[in-house]
């Protein structure tokens, strides 16, 4: 089972962006975000406007852009942060 998972890759930003976050939110992220290896666009997925490739998931006030590459079977997360700040960047 675990041959069709997606590999996890973490843009430096979103490194970044994941330790400034408090321990109760960051738990909340990192369990989005492994569950993003079994499926890569869960329900209530998003495409960015304007960000081509890019997609969005919601995890209480916080959102997850990452891009999938199908082929190569890898999930690259780009950025974390809030709702309130996380388009402007």
């Amino acid at each position: 089972m675990t041959a069709h998972r997606f590999e996890l890759l973490f843009a430096p930003k979103a490194i970044r962006s994941l330790r400034k976050l408090d321990h109760k939110a960051a738990g909340r992220v990192r369990k989005a975000i492994e569950a993003l290896r079994d499926d890569p666009r869960p329900a209530g997925t998003q495409m960015l406007t304007g960000m081509h490739g890019v997609l969005r998931i919601r995890t209480g006030d916080y959102r997850i852009l990452y891009t999938v590459d199908d082929h190569r079977r890898v999930v690259l997360v780009v950025d974390v942060g809030h709702r309130r700040d996380i388009y402007q960047r």
